[in-house]
This record gives structure tokens, C-alpha cells and sequence, in this order.
């Protein structure tokens, strides 16, 4: 029932006209394309494959043509860019960590990246170039997002081919493997493509393919289901409350407890999605080819009586 009612939800919000700069519930303002103020004379050049806001600030958002980083104020004006040609083979995905650090994702070379925030390379998990099973404990087949707990930890997932989690100590050893069979039965994935941590040490895994949170405990037990679209990025805010973006549905699932709070309706295709810590703003980035874009929706604020 809980899954149906995910769906007709899903389907309400973007069939009715009413959610189209708003959310279901109408507790959101989406600013869907004029957030993003290029320089002069500029364009994003390629898909804006993913953002990220650090709380501070900052947002960059993660083009896949160099300079691949484009930094932003949480107003959308221009600070700078970074990232020259041939630093990615496939600029995917881009993480801000507790303490200000990147970490980028590139599929094509079965890497990841940490950099300072200066753009300085400061670790590379995976070997480039080469691809791993899903047994493997130093190289991923295509991985595609990161998260880092309050540890420090890493957890990537690696799911465009391989079917899992893969957990590291902050300076990069292999600590364990998170699933690794591929199917939809309780505890197996099939294309997870984000994760996250809770604040009970829970890893949330977006099992994409299989439209759903797969949510295990910190010893990577499978501990259960949420029903979810989920095909972009996963976020957890400081309450546990999660954020899911989907590029078929069009829109970012908001739950508490497996439970939908509501749903925003964005442009595009959300690959991309960062929740800023602060102020709790939802940026999503599209990877649709002809016109990338960058959306922001602001919680409105609540009528006094």
C-alpha cells in the first residue's frame, strides 16, 4: 500500500498544474531556471551532472565540460570555476564532506576523487582505468557517488555495474563490502546510485533500479525497504529526515521514517541533488543535454495566524 500511495503521489505532483513552481503540499518556492547567474557571454557548455552546497555559502555545481567545477554563492552568482581538460574522463558526481573536502565520482576511470577546497587532489580511491567485481577491496566498476559519515569514513557506492557499498577509513583503507548481489530480493541491489548516513550510523543506499531506499545498519546488515524513486542522489539532513531525487519522476521525495513528507516538482532530470545543512534549501541539477540547468526551492515560511 505504502508503495501505491508513493505513486499516485508522484503522479499528482507532476501532472497538476498547481506544482509546477511549487511543491504537493505547496511548502516549497522552485526557482527552476534563473537561479544560476553566468558570467556575461557564457553557458554551462555541457549537462550539469551535479551540485552540492557545503552550508557555508558555497555551492558548486559539477559540469561535465572543463573547468568542470563551477562555484557559486547560495544567491547564485558567479564566484569562479576550476578543473581543467582531461582532469575527468566523466565528470559525474561531487560531495561536500563535514570538513569542506570534495569528492567527485568519474565512472569512465573507476575512480574517485578528493580535493581540497582550493582544488588541490588529495587522495584517489580505485585504480584508473581499471575495473573491479564486486568482491573487489581497492577497485570499483563505474562507481557514482560518495558520502562520508561523521568519522570519517567513506562509503561509495559503486552500482553502475557492480551491485554494492563500499566502506574505507578516512585515509582510504578498505574496511568492508555493503551488499554486492544484484536482484531485488530483501538486501540485494540493482543499481544503487547514492548514499547516505543517519544519525544512528544507518547507511541508506538509493537502490534505484528497484525504486527504493535500501536501508541497512552500521555493521551493513540489511535492515529494510523504503519505496522511493530514487534514480539521482540521496540526502540526509541533521533530523533524519531524507531527500531523494529521481530523473524519471522529476522531482526530490521528501521522507522521515521511511514516510513522505512531500514531493517537489523540478525541471529537467534531477541527477544531481544537495540539500544545504543550513538553510535547508533543495538544489537539483539536470542532465538534460539541449538545456542543463540548475534549480533551487526554498521552504517557504509559515503564515503567522
Amino acid at each position: 500500500m505504502k508503495k501505491y500511495v508513493f505513486v499516485v503521489l508522484i503522479a499528482g505532483a507532476l501532472v497538476t498544474g498547481a506544482f509546477a513552481q511549487s511543491s504537493l503540499f505547496d511548502k516549497y518556492d522552485v526557482n527552476m531556471t534563473k537561479w544560476a547567474q553566468l558570467p556575461a557571454g557564457t553557458a554551462w557548455g555541457g549537462v550539469t551532472s551535479w551540485v552540492a552546497a557545503d552550508g557555508k555559502g558555497t555551492v558548486i555545481v559539477l559540469v561535465r565540460k572543463a573547468p568542470y567545477f563551477r562555484v557559486f554563492s547560495t544567491d547564485g552568482k558567479f564566484v569562479k570555476s576550476w578543473g581543467e581538460e582531461g582532469l575527468f574522463n566523466e565528470a559525474h558526481s561531487v560531495h561536500f564532506d563535514r570538513d569542506g573536502f570534495l569528492w567527485a565520482t568519474d565512472p569512465n576511470d573507476h575512480v574517485v576523487h578528493k580535493f581540497s577546497p582550493d582544488g588541490k587532489l588529495l587522495m584517489t580511491l580505485g585504480k584508473k582505468g581499471v575495473a573491479g567485481d564486486n568482491t573487489s577491496h581497492d577497485s570499483f566498476n563505474r562507481p557514482n557517488a560518495v558520502t562520508v559519515a561523521p568519522n570519517g569514513d567513506i562509503f561509495v557506492s559503486d552500482g553502475y555495474v557492480n551491485s554494492r557499498v563500499v566502506q574505507f577509513s578516512k585515509d582510504g583503507k578498505f574496511i568492508k563490502i555493503i551488499g554486492g548481489t544484484k536482484g531485488n530480493a530483501p538486501g540485494q541491489l540493482q543499481l544503487p546510485h547514492g548514499v547516505a548516513v543517519d544519525s544512528k550510523g544507518r547507511l541508506l543506499v538509493a537502490d534505484s533500479d528497484n525504486k527504493r531506499i535500501a536501508v541497512f545498519d552500521k555493521d551493513g546488515k540489511f535492515l529494510e525497504n523504503w519505496a522511493a524513486p530514487c534514480r539521482g542522489n540521496i540526502v540526509i539532513t541533521s533530523d533524519d529526515t531524507v531527500y531523494a531525487s529521481d530523473v524519471n519522476a522529476g522531482a526530490v521525495a521528501v521522507l522521515k521514517d521511511g514516510k513522505i513528507l512531500d514531493v517537489i516538482h523540478v525541471e529537467g532530470r534531477p541527477h544531481g541533488m544537495s540539500v544545504d545543512p543550513t538553510t535547508l534549501d533543495v538544489y537539483t541539477s539536470s542532465t538534460v543535454m539541449p538545456n542543463p540547468n540548475v534549480t533551487k526551492s526554498v521552504r517557504k515560511k509559515a503564515a503567522s495566524n
